[in-house]
């Protein structure tokens, strides 16, 4: 309450200044504008100064009272952290309710302060209600006694809630009522802001597993029934149909389908699965029907048991503490011994003003607001910052690791190079082909359709359409029998495969690249290669990266060749290809076990251990909802074009802190001196306190200013 009249006191007292400097601004260019101006042109020119000023000023006023008025709402939103709540609820739809539920609860929390700063009152100048205002202030002081209860089971014995309650009692003690409420009022809003501060909201998994059917078709005896999954066991079979999620991890023993698998791996590239091959829980039949023998179901499946993986592994984020924190315990000794210096000296009030000396300890909100200030500017530019520490280890990170499906490749495929094997030219072909996919929702017909609306060619629409499971699919179109799909499925077709395709698939299988086949009538008439598209801030990023001297890797499932070709087009010097699941947590520990400190981003189920281990974690929003819970930071424009913006938040914070710090001390120093030397009182002392706070806040919050200045200075340029 007192902040936020302190934050609108302080806007008004900017908006007048910046009204004053408006105005005196535009009467110094209307007065330069009229001395460059013709003589026989200036009596024009000062009547129209004279009736276009006020309205010029008006308008230049107007922009800048909502420029004012924005930095009061950017300061309140920095301090209960609403930008980054509402980002967090655009994840998580879940997150809406509870943001509701904590609303409520904090207006019923104002309200009952409201009344305690009342009864405050009344005790003070009713003497008969002393008792109640006492009773008031235990109120309001309630959240520092609660820290301090958390700091003692922490065995942090000289921690800044120690102190805080020091001076509680001990103005209480002494009578001053009132002073106690607003040293407990203040004690509070710190508390609220350093728990806000040091909070982790990174959840558990369960929306991982919120897709999983919760019945399942049972093959038995030639017939299809249906059960729960808790009652499928090893070795059953599942039939699973066109549409469906596979239910549990096992090999196909019947029936062929395109799985899309992005879920588990972020790979866009179907899956063409046929009997014999492996299939995972959580991922999509999008086409066919196959019958699975089960391995595993429910909480023995490899998605299970990275769930619990993330929510069993202890948390590898270093726990930060708040800037100064140690030096301010140390000047605590200091302050208590000149504490009983001064009690022996001159008595317990001047030696209850020592006590407000508070050398380094206004780091305790110095430290919060400041990084509350930068999470509202991350949040104010699509970065949800989950954890602000993050903020204070990024200027520690040497170490950059990418996942490449998803995070430096956008989640579609393109089409790069088309190989006519006959004689039909590449725009014949690629007008066959798309009409083929007429329809198909799926990422290679996405990817085909794309390409062929690119260069203009219009999509006709098949006479008759057969889709041949897990396959392909086959046309007919004026008269011709159009089939496009895998090799495999050109020769299931009996197509001749032309000589030339050896050739073009050890290429592919060199560079990374997949193939699709289009057959006309009786033979393969082409091959398009199918290629992941690179996000097209992905170099910018890695050349900003290198320029500030950080090692970057690239880990990929994918094969050697494959992430070869990508580190060496993005300038990448470390890549680990062909790696599995738990490899990439594995990889990230050996870089830490190396002593280097990690930064990893990643954006599928299978990133999600991974980025528990790293120092620093970042997914991007559309990725799997394992990777954005368990990261510690999301782009929310899926973009990583953020990234350079969220190191030089670090950076400026580091330098924030620092000055910080040196406010903090200042005025401990100025108040001992001042009572021993001048022999001031109680109240002087908390003065010289506040006094050093405002300015450490103005610090604090300088962040949101200057980025106002600068929006300001980008509408006047």
């Amino acid at each position: 309450m007192l902040i936020e009249l302190a934050i609108v006191g302080g806007g008004a007292a900017v908006w007048s200044t910046l009204k004053r400097k408006i105005g005196e601004k535009h009467q110094d260019s209307e007065q330069n504008q009229g001395e460059d101006g013709a003589d026989g042109n200036r009596s024009e020119a000062d009547n129209n100064s004279n009736t276009a000023a006020p309205s010029s000023v008006q308008a230049i006023i107007g922009r800048h009272s909502l420029e004012g008025t924005r930095l009061v709402r950017d300061i309140k939103n920095a301090i209960w952290g609403e930008g980054r709540e509402k980002l967090h609820s655009d994840l998580d739809a879940a997150e809406k309710e509870e943001l509701t539920g904590r609303r409520q609860q904090q207006k019923k929390v104002l309200a009952y302060s409201t009344t305690a700063v009342g009864a405050v009152l009344l005790g003070t100048f009713v003497p008969v209600f002393f008792p109640l205002g006492v009773a008031a202030t235990f109120y309001l002081e309630r959240n520092t006694f609660k820290a301090l209860r958390e700091e003692f089971q922490k065995k942090h014995y000289l921690c800044y809630y120690l102190f805080s309650a020091f001076l509680f009692f001990g103005m209480l003690l002494t009578g001053n009522l009132i002073l106690t409420a607003i040293s407990a009022i203040i004690c509070d809003f710190i508390v609220t802001l350093i728990k806000k501060a040091e909070a982790n909201t990174q959840k558990h998994l369960v929306d991982v597993f919120a897709e999983q059917p919760k019945h399942v078709w049972l093959y038995k005896d030639g017939l299809e029934i249906q059960i729960a999954i808790e009652e499928l066991h090893k070795n059953d079979l599942v039939v699973v149909h066109a549409g469906d999620v596979i239910p549990v991890d096992g090999v196909i023993e019947a029936g062929a389908g395109s799985v899309d698998q992005h879920v588990l791996t972020g790979e866009s590239q179907l899956l063409e699965c046929a009997e014999g091959d492996r299939v995972f829980a959580s991922t999509l039949l999008l086409a066919g029907s196959i019958r699975v023998l089960v391995d595993a179901a429910g909480d023995q499946t490899v998605i299970a048991s990275i769930g619990r993986i993330l929510n069993d592994t202890q948390d590898y984020t270093t726990d930060l503490r708040t800037r100064g924190r140690a030096i301010a315990e140390r000047m605590r000794i200091v302050e208590l011994g000149a504490g009983a210096v001064i009690l022996g000296l001159l008595g317990p009030g001047p030696a209850l003003g020592v006590l407000w000396s508070s050398m380094g300890t206004g780091m305790a909100a110095f430290g919060p607001i400041t990084v509350l200030s930068y999470l509202q500017l991350c949040a104010q530019n699509g970065i949800l910052v989950k954890d602000g520490r993050v903020l204070e280890a990024l200027h520690k990170i040497d170490t950059v690791v990418f996942d490449k499906t998803g995070t430096l490749t956008l989640d579609h495929l393109t089409v790069g190079a088309i190989h006519s094997l006959g004689d039909y030219p590449e725009d014949e072909l690629l007008y066959y082909a798309a009409a083929a996919e007429h329809r198909q929702h799926h990422p290679v017909a996405k990817a085909i359709i794309d390409r062929a609306l690119a260069q203009g060619i219009e999509q006709a629409t098949p006479e008759d359409t057969q889709y041949r499971l897990g396959y392909g699919i086959e046309i007919q179109l004026q008269g011709k029998t159009i089939c496009v799909g895998s090799v495999r499925f050109m020769q299931e077709a009996g197509l001749k495969l032309p000589p030339r395709l050896d050739g073009i698939r050890r290429e592919a299988e060199t560079r990374g690249y997949s193939l699709v086949c289009i057959g006309i009538d009786q033979a393969v008439a082409g091959v398009f290669e199918l290629q992941p598209e690179l996000r097209p801030e992905a170099r910018e990023i890695i050349d900003y990266l290198r320029q500030r001297d950080l090692a970057v890797y690239i880990i990929s499932g994918d094969s050697q060749n494959a992430t070869r070709n990508i580190a060496e087009t993005l300038g990448v010097d470390h890549y680990f290809a062909e790696v599995l699941p738990d490899g990439k947590s594995q990889l990230i520990n050996q870089l830490r076990d190396e002593g280097k400190f990690v930064c990893f981003i990643g954006d599928g189920i299978n990133d999600a251990v991974a980025l528990k281990s790293a120092q620093v974690s970042i997914s991007l929003k559309g990725a799997s909802s394992a990777a954005t819970d368990t990261a510690q930071v999301v782009f929310m424009n899926q973009s990583l074009r953020p990234l350079r913006q969220l190191f030089d938040y670090s950076n400026e914070l580091e330098q924030t802190m620092g000055n910080n710090l040196t406010i903090s001390m200042v005025p401990g120093f100025i108040n001992i001196s001042s009572i021993y030397l001048l022999h001031i009182g109680l109240v002087a002392s908390m003065g010289i306190c506040y006094a050093g706070t405002a300015v450490g806040l103005y610090n604090s919050v300088a962040p949101l200013v200057k980025n106002q200045s600068d929006a300001e200075s980008g509408n006047l340029s």
